[in-house]
């Protein structure tokens, strides 16, 4: 994400808006073709809920927080194959005294095609207490594919807003390829490329490496080295190594 601040001369709800109606639509998806679908073993969706602690939160190779520690926490309600939830950490952006929380809300549809995991669904970032004008609130629509070979796992994804981060009513593309496999026990090695496309020629390439350790079956320790090919956009751009421990209970 570029976290550029591109201001315009008024502000707007738009995105904030699109992204609460693109959730209720999902949610209200999930209630209505459970009620139309025989009715499943359990009495509800199953929830999951996650807290987790980095040394520095970062959204396709860019820190979000001026590479300062970030706390975070979601629920995630998954029924049948659609899911919803909503997950929120502390930000910082350099220049804005004032924005101190992105809160996501997403859902979508899980299935299975010629061997493939196929994830389709939408995701809403919103920013608590932003500054006059600046629209950082935007929705994302996303469309991912994974499929496992032996222990390891490859994926791809593409997300499209068609008013991405900031002021400029900027359309934006993020491509990424992933991989990942378990070398041994209690082990997670991977990574990922991917390229954020945005209309005002914010292009940037990003990529990662890492491993995580399950130190429980909840809670596994993930050390990750993230990198971009604009450092020139400034400091948040630049290479930087992050620790994340992650409880999901």
């Amino acid at each position: 994400m570029t976290r550029k601040k591109r201001l315009k001369a008024s502000g707007s709800n738009d995105a904030w808006f699109a992204g609460a109606c693109l959730v209720a639509v999902i949610v209200w998806g999930v209630a209505s073709n459970a009620d139309a679908q025989e009715a499943p073993a359990s009495t509800g969706p199953d929830v999951a809920w996650n807290v987790a602690v980095t040394s520095d939160y970062v959204f396709r190779g860019v820190s979000q927080t001026e590479e300062d520690p970030a706390i975070s926490g979601g629920v995630d309600l998954t029924y049948g194959s659609f899911y919803a939830g909503a997950w929120a950490s502390n930000v910082s952006f350099a220049g804005d005294d004032d924005t101190n929380a992105e809160v996501d809300l997403y859902g979508g549809f899980r299935t299975e095609a010629a061997g493939w995991a196929l994830d389709i669904g939408a995701v809403g970032y919103l920013y608590t207490n932003q500054p006059d004008n600046a629209d950082y609130d935007y929705v994302e629509l996303k469309l991912a594919a994974s499929r496992a070979i032996g222990p390891a796992t490859i994926g791809a994804a593409v997300y499209y807003s068609p008013d991405f981060f900031g002021a400029a009513e900027d359309e934006a593309t993020y491509v990424e390829a992933n991989a990942a496999f378990s070398p041994a026990d209690k082990w997670t090695i991977g990574g990922a490329v991917g390229r954020q496309y945005v209309s005002s020629d914010f292009d940037y390439t990003t990529w990662n490496v890492g491993a995580a350790y399950q130190l429980t079956e909840n809670l596994p320790l993930d050390l990750r080295y993230h990198d971009t090919d604009e450092h020139d956009f400034g400091a948040v751009y630049d290479s930087r190594a992050v620790a994340s421990l992650k409880a999901t209970f």
